[in-house]
């Protein structure tokens, strides 16, 4: 049945009828075809595992940022005089509740929406455009990063609390984090994480469509870099508590009316002190390691990294800050050593 042998590059082979080669070549074909869907299943497969690993990090870097509201709970606590405590507390607990609200309805939108005129965000208020299935087919629907930015929308919030903390009504500090939470913050987030005028990502693109950053509008620009929010989180909560410190003025009795010295005040509760300045330092993890905003390919080893950094950076202010206070003092002072701490962990 078969025809006769035939000469192949040196050795003898045996030609197939043709309706077996036919069959061969199919068989090919489909081995093929199947091994290429098996692939492009693995890659998906990939795919939505490194999607998952991510999202479960910010998740997970999101609550710890949000733990620290308990450390500015302790660490304020700490501070101000006993009777003024469940006051601090009050404010603590009602800046992560405002935030949550203002930053979904409006402050979100105005943080991460359309760019407009490359000073604020004029879309998704209210997470319109988060749904279930938004990030098909492997994609994220955006849920964590609505959390995680929430996070640090309290945390900057929160930091004023203890600017103004024992001189202000309650009423008066609930305007001010209703202002902070959903225009404040989220216009200067849009400016420097969102497409705004001073963003990385650029505001104002060519006609290519490729983004120019405002400062050379060129290729050799690289707008503002901000990794973890040292300037749109820490200065901002930062300038807003001493705006506000410089509105309500001094506590009654801080300064002696004679000599313009300060009055001794109440040294606080340094066990309070110290628990939430290390509740701070445990979340400030998350703060800086959770900004790589993932977890897959390469971002474990940023991620290390910057854990390192933050260690080193703590524990060098910490020491420095308590070897300045023995010898500008006379004597070692705690406080000193954790506000070192959280000066480090700032920077």
């Amino acid at each position: 049945a078969f025809s006769k042998p035939i000469l192949h590059t040196g050795r003898m082979t045996t030609a197939l009828p043709p309706e077996h080669q036919a069959a061969i070549d199919e068989m090919i074909a489909a081995l093929r075809l199947e091994f290429e869907v098996e692939m492009a299943m693995t890659k998906d497969s990939v795919s939505e595992n490194a999607r998952d690993m991510d999202i479960a990090w910010l998740v997970t870097c999101g609550a710890l940022v949000f733990f620290m509201q308990a450390g500015f709970a302790m660490l304020e606590a700490g501070i101000v005089h006993p009777k003024n405590v469940t006051n601090i507390l009050f404010k603590n607990m009602i800046d992560a509740s405002i935030a949550a609200i203002c930053f979904w309805l409006l402050g979100y939108g105005f943080a991460y929406g359309d760019d407009k005129g490359g000073f604020i965000g004029g879309s998704n208020f209210a997470c319109e455009d988060i749904y279930n299935g938004a990030g098909d087919p492997i994609g994220s629907d955006g849920w964590e990063g609505w959390f995680f930015q929430w996070a640090f929308t309290g945390a900057c919030a929160t930091i004023v609390a203890g600017s103004v903390c024992e001189r202000t009504k309650l009423e008066a500090y609930f305007v001010y984090s209703i202002v902070l939470t959903t225009f404040i913050y989220p216009i200067v987030v849009h400016w420097g994480w969102g497409y705004g005028w001073l963003s990385a990502w650029g505001a104002y693109p060519d006609s290519d469509g490729v983004a120019r950053p405002i400062f050379k509008r060129n290729t050799d620009s690289n707008g503002m870099i901000d990794f973890a929010g040292s300037g749109i989180v820490h200065m901002v909560g930062g300038f807003s508590g001493l705006m506000g410190a410089i509105v309500v003025g001094p506590r009654n009795n801080r300064f002696d009316s004679n000599t313009g010295l300060p009055n001794q005040m109440h040294d606080g509760n340094k066990t309070l002190q110290s628990l939430g300045a290390f509740i701070l330092w445990f979340g400030w993890y998350g703060f800086n390691c959770g900004s790589t905003l993932a977890i897959s390919g390469n971002a474990a080893n940023v991620a290390g990294k910057v854990a390192m950094t933050t260690t080193i950076s703590a524990a060098s202010a910490c020491i420095t800050a308590t070897i300045i206070g023995r010898f500008a003092e006379g004597h070692f002072d705690v406080s000193l050593g954790l506000n070192g701490i959280l000066a480090g962990l700032v920077s």
